[in-house]
């Protein structure tokens, strides 16, 4: 556990102190710090020095016994940090004065040459950048895990009838296995999207110094490697103020969340007595402090309130940048909190996901049962119909005077007789007639399941052929 930052008035701790006349009031310190939060970068904020110092020394601007006291510096504030003995100090405002001062404290001048041909402006903007390339790795690993038990659950059913919706009224049938697939596909494109993202992410502003580069003679392309960056940011005053990579991130959190939250929405319905599809594991449900029955899931229900407030830190950080001349300027503080907020919101929720859709219990027997409450076969009929010769237009209006006949009788299509059937549409462009006794195997669930037996539909054969195509997907 890292130290709370505490308060130290001596002047050394601030880069600019020589320029002002009178001290920063305890409130503006308080305000304008961001070390209570940024010194979550610390490691990168290291490794990103180290690669600057190592480049100082290759440019013959540091000597290399001041390299080697940065380097025996910092790796012993790197382990102070992880040990929770660093003291952070409010004075020194942000992650990169606190190691700084620390480093100068232990290594003296060596710790004050480091921060040559630099700023903080690009200094950060390194830092962020590093952190958030790291962020993204683990998203797209969590969200592999995720897919990989969304196939293994997807396996286990791909045949399990279940009613398909749209409208949320029952539609036609599907397979649960098919259904969880569609889940699979939107989190392929969400892992595509934070892919392109990491690209645009990994690309060094280091050696931009504060807006318009540095005159000694650095080697950015060394840092680069060093730091493994595809490539350098090419303008100066765009590298130190360019946020698109944080707003493109939150884009591509917000779009995964809401795919999240839309599974969590089912997920509530199908657990609900009135679906009763599904059942949750006890360790992601909680019970209520009244009513001594319930089980309620609360893990989907905070998946959708946490999209609310991912979707508001996109919001945050397009509105923080829209208003803001080049180049860097302090409002880019306020990067952080809701870039953090987002990635670890997305990195808990993945981690969480992956874990709950193995724990789903499927009751198969009421998804079967729910598919004769909505005549779910009615487009099949309709399918026949035409294939016999009828027009599409009278085949529908045939089935829907037959669909009319079964409400009034209770009962589903499947329950006619032939006579009967041919009877209900038998007004409609001699439909009735068109009717044999093979029909009946087509409006069987199997038979309707069975017919979308094509690449993307929900025959089984094709669920299972494309669980196998995910698999080498993911591989």
């Amino acid at each position: 556990m890292q130290n709370t930052p505490n308060t130290d008035d001596s002047a050394h701790n601030k880069a600019w102190s020589g320029r002002f006349s009178e001290p920063v009031s305890d409130l503006v310190k308080r305000y304008t710090a961001s070390v209570f939060f940024d010194q979550r970068m610390a490691e990168q904020d290291i490794r990103g020095s180290l690669a600057h110092a190592a480049m100082l020394a290759k440019q013959y601007i540091i000597s290399e016994q001041d390299l080697a006291d940065i380097q025996r510096g910092m790796a012993q504030i790197l382990e102070e940090i992880r040990v929770g003995k660093f003291e952070w100090s409010l004075d020194a405002e942000d992650v990169h004065l606190n190691i700084e001062r620390r480093l100068t404290n232990l290594v003296g001048d060596a710790g004050k040459r480091l921060h040559t041909g630099r700023s903080r402006n690009d200094q950060v903007a390194t830092d962020i950048r590093l952190w958030l390339r790291d962020a993204i790795d683990q998203i797209l690993a969590l969200i592999g895990d995720f897919q990989r038990n969304v196939l293994q659950l997807a396996e286990e059913h791909a045949a399990t009838p279940m009613p398909g919706h749209t409208h949320l009224q029952v539609a036609q049938p599907v397979t649960f296995g098919h259904h969880l697939m569609a889940y699979f596909e939107m989190l392929q494109r969400d892992a595509e999207r934070f892919t392109d993202a990491r690209r645009r992410t990994n690309r060094l502003p280091l050696g931009s110094a504060a807006l318009a580069g540095t005159s000694f003679p650095i080697d950015r392309a060394f840092v680069a490697r060093e730091l493994g960056f595809e490539a350098v940011c090419e303008n100066s005053l765009d590298a130190v103020s360019d946020r698109d990579f944080a707003i493109e991130f939150c884009a591509a959190v917000s779009i995964t969340m809401t795919h999240l939250s839309r599974l969590s929405e089912e997920l509530i319905l199908w657990m609900s007595p009135r679906f009763g599809f599904i059942d949750l594991a006890d360790r992601f449900c909680t019970g209520s402090s009244i009513m001594p029955q319930k089980k309620n899931p609360d893990v989907p229900e905070l998946v959708r309130g946490k999209t609310g407030r991912v979707n508001g830190h996109l919001v945050a950080l397009l509105t923080l940048m829209k208003g803001q001349p080049l180049a860097y300027n302090k409002d880019n503080q306020e990067d952080k909190e809701p870039l953090f907020d987002a990635a670890d919101t997305m990195i808990d929720t993945l981690r969480i996901y992956a874990d709950m859709i193995l724990g789903i219990r499927v009751k198969a027997d009421a998804m079967r049962a729910a598919l004769a409450l909505g005549f779910a076969t009615a487009t099949d009929l309709a399918d026949y119909l035409v294939k016999k010769g009828l027009p599409f237009r009278d085949a529908h209006e045939a089935v829907a005077l037959a669909v009319r006949a079964a409400e009034t009788r209770g009962c589903d299509l499947a329950d006619f007789t032939l006579d009967e059937l041919r009877v209900a549409m038998a007004h409609v462009n001699g439909a009735g007639e068109r009717l044999d006794s093979d029909i009946a195997g087509v409006l069987t669930i199997e038979g309707s399941l069975g017919a979308r037996n094509h690449i993307g539909g929900t025959a089984p054969e094709q669920v299972r052929a494309a669980i196998v195509r995910a698999r080498k997907r993911l591989a």
